[in-house]
């Protein structure tokens, strides 16, 4: 930005202005809008994206934030393993909630384990977001022959439940690949694998979106001055369709988690040597009847109220964009 001083005088130059004043003007007109009105008017929206943003927090800045690294063997001592609580007898101060079979901090290790779970998430929704908004707008908008293949694909992965699809390509991922690249690819194999399962939900809904958006008068008028249909789709028809994609990938984030938390509980997900919300469940699950309860308690709990928070919020983000709940 450039910005010259005389004396007392500051003067901007005229393009920096024009910046400046049009990003306050898009603050205030966002502050003053319905999307703010109903966020800053429901308690329970509020609770949840506080909940989401200290789990994302936690998870981003775990390094940082973490009382102890679970990944550092000069952090971790087999002598500090089944550690309760600290409000429990017998607990030690340095573990706030506990240690599991191996000495690692509980707290620390779902620090380290909701970025893992996180990092999939959005990896997946992306991947899931990129492909069957894809696929949509090119059904909707070329439709005949590309239209029925596509739908009808869509069709038969709808018939199978998602889990099993993302296991089917997990295990098909393991079988194909050697074996001492599993250690190596399991985040790409597991973000493929929940993605591909989660794409028609956003190919049918563009679809169904470009359907009505090519036959209005906006894109009679870009055909008719000449424009590809590639840049109709892209430039035209794509943003007036993103509405409901957003709320759909926000509660697709939930889901993804739990998927990806499903997988690792049954061992076919992320490595033990990674260990995600799943891994740990399906780890202090082995503990629970002997008495060490936090193992698997914890992690289970911090799952829980991530996917309610995340699914709340898409509920709230559903509502406020959807103009016949208003």
């Amino acid at each position: 930005m450039a910005v010259e001083q005389r004396g007392m005088e500051v003067k901007v130059d005229a393009p920096s202005a024009g910046l400046w004043a049009h990003t306050v003007d898009g603050l205030r007109r966002f502050f003053d809008g319905d999307i703010w009105y109903s966020f800053k008017r429901s308690p329970v929206t509020i609770l949840s994206a506080v909940i989401t943003v200290l789990f994302m927090s936690a998870a981003l800045f775990a390094p940082l934030v973490a009382p102890h690294d679970p990944f550092d063997l000069a952090q971790v001592d087999l002598l500090d393993s089944f550690l309760p609580p600290i409000w429990v007898e017998g607990s030690d101060p340095r573990f706030l909630l506990g240690t599991d079979d191996q000495g690692r901090d509980v707290l620390s290790t779902l620090m380290y384990g909701s970025r893992i779970s996180l990092g999939v998430g959005f990896a997946s929704v992306i991947f899931s977001l990129f492909l069957g908004v894809g696929l949509g707008l090119v059904s909707g908008y070329v439709g005949g022959t590309v239209d029925a293949v596509i739908m009808r694909i869509a069709d038969v992965q709808l018939s199978f439940p998602a889990i099993l699809i993302a296991l089917l390509i997990d295990g098909v991922a393991r079988g194909v690949l050697p074996r001492d690249l599993h250690g190596e690819i399991w985040f790409y194999v597991l973000v493929f694998a929940i993605g591909f399962s989660g794409w028609v939900q956003y190919a049918r809904t563009v679809r169904g979106s470009t359907l009505v958006e090519k036959n209005k008068e906006y894109v009679q008028a870009a055909r008719i001055i000449g424009i590809r249909p590639a840049l109709i789709m892209l430039r035209h028809v794509l943003p007036n369709v993103m509405g409901p994609v957003l709320v759909i990938a926000t509660i697709h984030l939930a889901i993804a988690i739990i998927t990806e938390a499903t997988l690792s509980f049954l061992g076919v997900g992320v490595p033990l040597t990674s260990p995600s919300l799943g891994t740990l469940v399906r780890v202090g699950q082995d503990f629970l009847f002997s008495g060490e309860w936090w193992i698997t308690v914890f992690p289970g709990i911090a799952l829980a109220v991530l996917v309610l928070a995340v699914n709340l919020l898409g509920d709230w983000l559903r509502d406020v964009l959807n103009p016949k709940l208003r």
